[in-house]
């Protein structure tokens, strides 16, 4: 009688296929090739680390909202195939500290909370396409995951802002911002409360956050179901200029910030606290 192939081995070659097949759609994504999109840049955090200095630099200190965390590099880091930004409580001197001073980045003497921001500007930019994060937030109190992008030209509001992915207070956030007539943000802003699509179960698990961004508007979508779509002719500044936010090239950002006047407040949230992204890929037809 021929030799017969154990069952047990042809299982574990069954396996092997089905995990190299998976590794190179990973690395190699076709997804939206039908609908004529071409991948044009990618970080699939593959290698463990810090992440990739061609692709990614940081913000440092505090920087907006009068949030709670003071962002350092070392909080962001890559493993296992994932890039992690860790929320950590630690006391550190605050070397921005001015004795009697009411700006909420000197008033306080000792940092109480770190966590990071990577960014791509000065790095990677881009005009229009398809951008696309799988990752997985916690929604824990407090916490304020963000996956966005800023135009490279113009002072905030007037450079744009893209909010793909935002969570606080029970809710997931899609927001788009302009330049309004008073000089503030011009908000088109669309919410999901998390509650209704799982609660702490739904965020156990990771998400594919997508933005779809061409001539005519701005889609943003959670597993794909759409969450804002705003037309680009209803986003321009409305400062009688010529100069369109979403006309030139944003850079992207990942943080996950806390407290400050959104973030509400800790109470009894654990530390350290993650936010973990798979990849992020941006595509353009």
């Amino acid at each position: 009688m021929p030799n017969r192939i154990p069952f047990t081995l042809i299982v574990w070659i069954i396996i092997l296929i089905q995990s190299c097949a998976i590794n190179k759609d990973r690395n190699f994504p076709n997804t939206y090739v039908k609908e004529g999109y071409k991948l044009i840049w990618n970080d699939e955090f593959n290698k463990n680390g810090t992440p990739d200095p061609a692709n990614w630099d940081y913000e440092k200190g505090f920087v907006r909202n009068e949030e709670l965390q003071w962002y350092q590099p070392e909080n962001a880091f890559c493993k296992d195939g994932k890039l992690i930004i860790e929320a950590r409580k630690e006391v550190k001197p605050n070397p921005l500290y001015a004795e009697g001073s009411n700006e909420w980045r000197k008033k306080t003497k000792n940092i109480e909370y770190t966590s990071a921001c990577i960014i791509t500007k000065g790095l990677q930019s881009w005009r229009y396409g398809r951008f696309e994060m799988r990752g997985k937030i916690d929604i824990s109190d407090g916490l304020w995951p963000a996956f966005w992008t800023l135009g490279i030209k113009g002072r905030w509001p007037a450079n744009g802002e893209i909010d793909i992915m935002e969570y606080y207070r029970g809710k997931l956030l899609a927001n788009i911002a302009s330049l309004a007539p008073d000089k503030k943000a011009k908000w088109f802003s669309n919410t999901k409360p998390v509650a209704e699509l799982g609660g702490k179960k739904w965020a156990a698990e990771f998400h594919i956050w997508r933005m779809d961004w061409d001539s005519e508007a701005i889609s943003l979508f959670v597993d794909g179901m759409l969450l804002n779509k705003t037309l680009l002719t209803d986003l321009k500044n409305d400062d009688g200029s010529d100069f369109h936010p979403f006309k030139q090239q944003h850079y992207i950002l990942f943080d996950l910030a806390m407290g400050g006047m959104n973030g509400g407040s800790l109470n009894d949230t654990k530390f350290p606290n993650r936010m973990e992204v798979d990849y992020v890929r941006v595509y353009q037809k």
